[in-house]
């Protein structure tokens, strides 16, 4: 190559080239551009004619106090190379960065010239850099802070805080229906509603405060400088004012709230893990409270930490140990007063706490993963009670037991429940089950695996009973969709039900909806008297609680069930009473006078000396009739009969006054409070005649109370037996299918077996032939329908008895051999129905050898 091309060539080159290069004139004091090839034009966004004659650091802007531009001063000062990173920036503004090598260029005489910069845009690199950096230290979804970072961050406030003696707060948020938007919306949803949640908490905050994502659904802000717990609070109200705008996810249209935990430093601690810690303790409790709340740390929230690990590992020895206990509280029969069954009920005998029951220690249970063990133990030791007491000589009695959702759910559960069963001996309907609505799927559309939760245990025969109906979910569909015997209505209905209006009108519908779905009712913590007759008066079935008997040892079970307690026949549901009165006046000289009057009519006479002494009497006593005089201190007559009637709407309502406040009096009357208004002074006669007249009016009412109740009884028993019958009728049905699908398998398996099969009913006709069978005959005609011994003799010699079997006989299995088609067979016969409910017989056919 000739020398003169070079300089073209290196021209051309460097126009080429896909790096800029550009050349300044060092001789200038300015360094002036005299050379940039088109790659740094392209990547300056400037033309040649804007870049030459300029200095290149008017590319840097006004960002000259970079590092890397000290560097480069100090080599263009030694005359060196210089190799530096600088942020550079385009003509449109933008930032670039620019990967420079510098190197110093002499003339001829060995004086400085020139200087060539070779420059590399490495801007994807850095902004991938960046990326990853930020990555590293923040949340992926919501741009926020990370674990890490927030670490650092908090534990520099912390620092900040004790450096100047302020004080800073820490907030632990939970969205409270993130796993509802989960299940709903799909993890897409629950992105974005954390997204969303993440956008509008860094608005409710200040510039130097930090927001923070950890994990799942918990947010933590950090609130430096705060001056006293009402800074934190009006940062919480923020907080939820910014969430309560609905949060369009999905195409749906969201409400979320949150829940708040508040910790401070340096009061409740002064670093960083115990801060995080205490906020959790206090978010769980804002959630217990139902969400949408804030709560600040107390120490009793440790304690109580503390005091459930320390339950926790204390639990899993007791089982080994064999700490737990049963106790079983009867349920009463309505009807007849005596014992119907038992609950068992666990308790801890802990050793240094004493008898722990079971709604301290199951929960916990239920968290550490022991639930399954506790409840096997359960099973167990009440089998065994069960167990003892028949060996006692005591009659059979169902006890029952509690199944926790993860029990219900176990696969192995029907098999373990029946192997124990099997182990002491015991039928399956010696055991119930007493099943939460905790433990059935909520989705209205469940899919049928979960509606047939149950079903393995319903199969086996143990009764399942509806626990603590009314609470929860109190889903009524559950009472239809699932195979209840029984539903048990939960104490917190029963603890006011003589004087709440609405935990009466919620029981008295509970016993009649189970009623008409062929379910007995149990009502749960019957603590008075006043309590069990009104569920017998609402034809509740059986009553469990401390009024008839306390939970109780095993050995004091035998005795209960020797001594034979019964409730008293004044409490059954079918019953006559004694005629009851009650008398109401605050002059005691009145109510000594109508006393003596009405001693000599049988009946039994309550007193009061004012409404709210004769509302406490209608509390203890059953009564029949009311007598109230109208001027009384504290109440009006006409009030107390208001309230009677409210409460007490079966009693016959009298007023006997001496004043007529007729405003008053007429009111009630209209109400219905009051059946008949009579004036003192009275005739004697005529009062015993009116008071009578009452009664005969109440009998008729019970009577009609009466029949009603022995109707409603007779439903509920036809009830029940439809409710068996249709399990029976359904059980029925699954056998049948199941029975036909045998069938047609064996018909099938019969059909491609090689060799000929023919099937006979018990009177001798076919009713099966395989295809094998069907070939080798194929020149007889038609087989199906025909008698065996007509349309094949061949196989049916009279001299052996196979023909009197073809006409309906039966015999024992039996071979001999026939000539078909010029080749022998042996000819077997299966009778059928030694071992099944099948009839007929099988013959088969197997060949022998050829006809010579």
């Amino acid at each position: 190559m000739e020398l003169d091309a070079m300089p073209q060539l290196s021209a051309r080159a460097l126009a080429a080239s896909s790096n800029g290069v550009l050349i300044a004139d060092a001789r200038q004091p300015s360094c002036p551009i005299v050379y940039a090839n088109p790659a740094f034009c392209r990547m300056t966004g400037y033309t040649l004619d804007e870049l030459l004659g300029r200095n290149c650091r008017f590319l840097q802007g006004e960002d000259r106090e970079q590092a890397a531009v000290a560097v480069l001063r100090q080599a263009i000062a030694r005359g060196e190379d210089a190799h530096v990173v600088l942020r550079n920036y385009r003509k449109d503004g933008s930032l670039f960065w620019n990967d420079l090598f510098l190197s110093p260029v002499p003339d001829q005489d060995g004086a400085l010239a020139h200087y060539i910069g070779i420059v590399n845009d490495i801007t994807e690199l850095k902004e991938r850099e960046e990326r990853l950096a930020f990555h590293s230290t923040h949340d992926k979804l919501t741009g926020l802070p990370n674990r890490t970072l927030f670490t650092d961050r908090l534990q520099q406030a912390l620092l900040q805080a004790q450096r100047h003696g302020g004080q800073l707060a820490l907030l632990c948020i939970g969205i409270d229906n993130y796993a509802f938007v989960n299940e709903s919306l799909g993890h897409a949803g629950g992105d974005q509603l954390l997204a969303g949640a993440a956008e509008r908490l860094r608005a409710s905050v200040r510039d130097d405060d930090t927001v923070a994502l950890l994990g799942g659904n918990e947010f933590v802000v950090i609130l430096s400088a705060v001056s006293s717990p009402s800074d934190a609070v009006a940062v919480c109200e923020t907080i939820f004012a910014a969430l309560a705008p609905a949060f369009t996810l999905q195409g749906q249209q969201v409400h979320a709230s949150a829940s708040i935990g508040i910790v401070f430093s340096p009061q409740d601690g002064r670093d960083g893990a115990t801060l995080l810690r205490y906020a959790d303790m206090a978010l769980t409790r804002a959630r217990e409270l139902g969400g949408a709340h804030y709560q600040f740390f107390a120490s009793e929230m440790n304690h109580r930490t503390l005091e459930r690990i320390g339950m926790e590992a204390a639990l899993r020895l007791a089982v080994f140990r064999d700490e737990l206990q049963l106790r079983y509280q009867p349920l009463a029969d309505l009807r007849s007063g005596a014992v119907a069954s038992l609950e068992a009920l666990v308790r801890w005998q802990h050793p240094a706490l004493g008898l722990i029951p079971a709604q301290r220690f199951v929960p916990v249970a239920e968290e550490a993963g022991l639930i399954g063990a506790i409840g096997a133990w359960v099973l167990r030791r009440a089998c065994h009670d069960m167990r003892t007491w028949l060996d006692a000589g005591l009659a059979p009695l169902r006890v029952a037991i509690n199944v926790s959702p993860k029990q219900c759910r176990d696969r192995q559960f029907t098999a373990q429940l029946a192997a124990t069963l099997d182990e002491f001996g015991l039928p399956p309907s010696a055991l119930a089950l007493e099943i939460t609505e905790a433990a059935l799927p909520q989705d209205a559309a469940a899919g049928p695996e979960q509606l047939q939760l149950l079903e393995p245990l319903r199969a086996l025969g143990v009764p399942l009973v509806l626990d603590d109906f009314g609470t929860g979910y109190s889903s009524l569909s559950n009472l239809k969709r699932y195979p209840f015997d029984a539903v048990k209505i939960d104490c917190a209905f029963i603890r006011d039900i003589v004087s709440d209006s609405g935990d009466a009108a919620l029981s008295k519908t509970i016993i009649s909806m189970a009623h008409l779905l062929g379910m007995q009712v149990v009502a749960e913590g019957v603590e008075s008297e006043a309590q069990c007759d009104f569920l017998r008066r609402h034809s509740c079935d059986l009553i469990q609680g401390y009024f008839f008997a306390a939970p109780l040892a095993p050995d004091e079970v035998q005795a209960l069930l020797r001594e034979d307690r019964r409730l008293p026949p004044h409490l059954l549901r079918v019953q006559k009473q004694q005629r009851t009165l009650l008398l109401v006046d605050d002059e005691q000289n009145i109510v000594s006078a109508l006393k003596r009057l009405l001693r000599r009519d049988d009946y039994q006479i309550h007193t009061a000396n004012s409404g709210a002494e004769g509302l406490d009497v209608l509390a203890r006593h059953a009564v029949d009739v009311i007598v109230s005089d109208q001027r009384m201190p504290g109440m009006l007559g006409a009030d107390f009969l208001r309230k009677a009637k409210e409460l007490y709407p079966d009693t016959v309502r009298i007023m006997l006054s001496g004043y007529t406040e007729l405003q008053s009096v007429t009111d009630a009357v209209n109400e219905g409070a009051i059946y008949k208004f009579l004036t003192k002074p009275w005739e004697d006669e005529q009062l015993r005649g009116h008071i009578a007249e009452a009664f005969r009016l109440k009998e008729i009412a019970d009577e009609n109370e009466r029949l009603n109740l022995e109707l409603r009884t007779v439903n509920h028993e036809l009830a029940s037996a439809n409710r068996r019958l249709e399990e029976v009728l359904r059980q029925k049905q699954q056998q049948i299918s199941r029975d036909e699908i045998s069938l047609n398998v064996a018909r099938e398996l019969l059909q491609y077996l090689p060799l000929p099969v023919i099937g006979m009913d018990d009177q001798g006709m076919i009713a099966f032939v395989n295809a094998a069978a069907d070939h080798l005959f194929r020149r007889g005609g038609a087989l199906l329908g025909n008698e065996a011994c007509v349309v094949l003799p061949e196989l049916f010699p009279a001299e052996d008895g196979f023909r009197a079997m073809s006409a309906g006989g039966r015999r024992a299995p039996g071979t001999h051999e026939a000539e078909i088609e010029g080749a022998r067979y042996a000819v077997d016969v299966y009778p059928m129905g030694a071992s099944s409910t099948s009839r007929g017989s099988l013959i088969t056919l197997s060949r022998t050898e050829e006809k010579t």
